[in-house]
């Protein structure tokens, strides 16, 4: 893959981890730099915890599961869990980030999901992407374009989401997302017993197949027709 600065933007902590983080890890690998945002902690996920506690514990999981793969993340710790609005400040301060790190690639939620958290935040990384690349809004030397806007493959997002285009994972970055991942307890089944690591390697695997690799992520241009790999 070629290294490059890859921001994955997702509605809670850990929704990006799981279906974008094998690429981040293989990112960094090549000699990329990869940001994770999350534009909610998804406090409200544990069925248990009380959500403030459940709060502080996935934000110190997010922060090891970056440096475990060797990523920067950043969390919207302000906006809560199910309450994620596709509104003009958000998009306006997520626009501010893309103009700031300035990634030729940003990775977002597929439009059509059970959360309204993940629809909404589709919707904030279109619009920001439109923002940060617009001539005349705020500091025109700061104007950034984003050459690639692809869609990751979360479980809750399936509705109408067909991947065609496949990125390659090598063995070293499959095994940092597995040890990384094994950090955050929703993604152990630990909440409400989803198999979150099981899914997403099994996933891992059947995309290798269709790519001819051991193992590869499926992301959507949105489009509806063709097939690529990323390199």
């Amino acid at each position: 893959m070629t290294p490059q600065t890859i921001m994955a933007v997702g509605g809670h902590i850990g929704d990006m981890d799981l279906a974008a983080g094998p690429i981040l890890a293989q990112n960094v690998i090549d000699g990329g730099r990869s940001v994770l945002v999350a534009l909610t902690p998804g406090e409200r996920g544990h069925p248990r915890m009380p959500m403030a506690e459940y709060r502080e514990q996935k934000i110190a999981e997010a922060r090891a599961f970056a440096e475990g793969i060797g990523a920067e993340v950043i969390v919207f710790d302000d906006i809560s869990d199910g309450f994620l609005t596709a509104d003009d400040a958000t998009a306006e301060r997520l626009a501010d980030l893309i103009r700031e790190i300035k990634p030729s690639m940003l990775l977002a939620h597929w439009k059509n999901s059970m959360h309204t958290d993940h629809e909404n935040a589709s919707v904030l990384a279109e619009r920001a992407r439109f923002l940060a690349g617009l001539p005349g809004w705020k500091d025109e030397t700061a104007r950034h374009g984003i050459g690639r806007l692809l869609f990751t493959d979360n479980w809750e997002d399936s509705m109408g989401y067909d991947a065609d285009t496949f990125v390659e994972i090598s063995e070293e970055a499959h095994e940092r997302w597995t040890a990384a991942i094994s950090g955050q307890a929703f993604a152990r089944g630990e909440t409400y017993g989803f198999r979150y690591i099981d899914f997403y390697s099994a996933q891992m695997i059947s995309r290798g197949c269709l790519a001819g690799v051991p193992y590869a992520v499926g992301l959507s241009t949105g489009r509806t027709w063709g097939m690529a790999r990323l390199s």
